[in-house]
């Protein structure tokens, strides 16, 4: 049985965890969770952060509406950061866009993209 407390988690007990829209591959955000978060994630299937702002739990969607289901979670070859398959409903950044990766950097620039792969 997997043991949250096996994973490599930071000085303040935090790990990156991206997430990664599971049909189409696109990236969609990076955000943190506690050994806790992660417990929580994998009982309930609602994909569950710790709010490095608020010092809280924050179950993405509980107040937008745009939630992320979970339906795999990996684990990288150094067991310190963790890849969240999910199914997205709504947009994943606060910004209320599909992505929280829509900077790119061009030719020393940056450029809003407007697709993921613009």
């Amino acid at each position: 049985m997997f043991d949250p407390a096996t994973l490599r988690f930071d000085g303040n007990g935090l790990i990156p965890a991206i997430a990664q829209d599971h049909a189409s591959g696109e990236v969609l955000m990076l955000a943190w969770m506690n050994a806790e978060a992660v417990r929580k994630t994998l009982e309930e299937g609602r994909v569950t952060y710790w709010s490095r702002s608020r010092q809280s739990f924050w179950t993405k969607g509980e107040t937008s509406g745009h939630t992320q289901r979970l339906v795999e979670m990996r684990l990288d070859c150094d067991r310190d950061c963790l890849l969240l398959l999910v199914e997205q409903t709504g947009p994943a950044c606060h910004t209320n866009r599909r992505s929280c990766f829509y900077t790119g950097i061009r030719d020393g620039a940056e450029i809003e993209l407007h697709s993921p792969i613009s």
